[in-house]
């Protein structure tokens, strides 16, 4: 089969590699110049399938607007008239529910975990480098309400069979002896040690020079204007190279599926929410993380890459806004002063912005559409990196008329029917 793929971001790349692998030919449209220029460019590094979980959970919506009272906020909402922001807001409120949370949390897992075992394969069949590191996540928690509220996730962690460790703050400074000078600020933390780190950008470029090699086509610096479609059958897709045809299309462009999908009938319940990263050079190695920490309080992650410190967090709602207000930048750079002070120089600093696609309940769109050419891997939210190669896997048993590995249920476009 000939497969186009509409995205060269790390969804796209991983779908093309596997695709290829499979002896299909494949080609790869991209906007940018080169592949993971925007929302793969600069993430928070984290390949977290135990930290996997929705933003929608019990208690959110009180918790959000303390948030918004901060002067640290890790949620800032844009005063404006956009219907698709309120029906994504109302459909993310009605999945914050306990049930809800457990179901959703399970279907994230489940492709998380997937994909942490292609990482773990795919460095072991290719010996790729991407600055990573294999010392799993902690969670780290300031207050004892934050420790109490961790039951719940433990809860779901035991059904799904990930491992864990509960740890006391003498705990965390095993693994993270940088955090000895703040430690009265923690009471404990919850510690996944499947979790990883590293570079998506690097990946991504190194993958994709792979997949040449396979034989995939990239053809950058191209626009993607429309997906044309006839009696229910999708006939090709308009570029500002040109027409392009394929016996398969997927769509692989996270914030921006819904534009594209839109003219043929379908909505898709993602809407983009804007994070920001800084990037800091190493100065003192004694003083930076091992790994990677999250911080609960702030909702901001610090990883190790390399001789860089990779700092990510924060959430605004303001559309397809891609501008990086330094007032936004304080946020993150508090966090890393915090926590790893004098562990790099933050006047050398990069800081990035991009959208990720969400979804109300947190789990991408996975699979078929109702045109039987087309199909969807799009919608990963802040686990993209994630959740890179088992969806990329799946969807690729999906397109060739295999069982996947992991169980379908609750992954399509089907779930939100009605």
């Amino acid at each position: 089969m000939r497969v186009i793929i509409l995205g060269g971001g790390v969804i796209g790349v991983t779908s093309a590699w596997y695709l290829a692998q499979a002896g299909h030919e494949v080609v790869v449209i991209d906007r940018q110049p080169e592949s993971a220029l925007e929302t793969s460019h600069a993430n928070a590094g984290q390949i977290s399938p135990g930290y996997s979980a929705p933003w929608a959970a019990p208690g959110v919506p009180l918790k959000a607007i303390k948030w918004m009272l901060q002067d640290l906020a890790p949620l800032r909402v844009a005063p404006r008239l956009d219907p698709a922001m309120l029906r994504w807001l109302v459909s993310m409120l009605s999945n914050c529910t306990r049930s809800a949370y457990a179901r959703n949390k399970s279907r994230m897992l489940r492709i998380a975990e997937y994909s942490r075992d292609c990482f773990i394969e795919l460095r072991r069949e290719t010996g790729i480098e991407y600055d990573n590191r294999a010392q799993g996540l902690i969670q780290l928690f300031r207050s004892q309400k934050q420790l109490d509220a961790s039951l719940e996730d433990i809860r779901i962690l035991e059904s799904c069979g990930v491992a864990y460790e509960s740890l006391s703050r003498e705990g965390i400074l095993q693994h993270e002896p940088a955090l000895a000078h703040v430690r009265d600020k923690l009471v404990g933390g919850l510690r996944l040690p499947g979790d990883e780190t590293g570079d998506c950008f690097l990946f991504t470029q190194a993958l994709a020079k792979r997949c040449e090699a396979l034989g995939v086509e990239f053809r950058f610096d191209t626009t993607i204007d429309s997906i044309e479609a006839e009696q229910g059958r999708v006939k090709g897709v308009k570029t500002s190279g040109g027409d392009v045809r394929g016996d398969r299309y997927l769509v692989a462009l996270g914030s921006y599926s819904p534009q594209l999908l839109k003219p043929l009938g379908m909505r898709l319940p993602i809407y983009p929410v804007k994070g920001f990263s800084l990037t800091i050079p190493i100065t003192d190695a004694s003083r930076a993380p091992e790994s990677t920490v999250m911080d609960e309080t702030y909702k901001v992650a610090v990883s190790r890459l390399g001789d860089r410190i990779r700092v990510g967090g924060t959430a605004e709602l303001t559309g397809y806004d891609l501008s990086t207000p330094e007032s936004r930048r304080a946020n993150v750079e508090f966090v890393v002063n915090d926590l790893f002070g004098g562990s790099g120089d933050p006047s050398q600093a990069e800081l990035w912005t991009g959208l990720r696609p969400m979804t109300p309940d947190g789990t991408p769109i996975l699979g078929p559409t109702g045109y039987p050419e087309l199909f969807l891997n799009t919608g990963h939210g802040t686990l993209g990196w994630t959740m890179s190669l088992g969806s990329a896997r799946y969807i690729t048993d999906i397109i060739c008329g295999q069982t996947p590995a992991i169980e379908t249920e609750g992954l399509s476009l089907d779930r939100y029917a009605g």
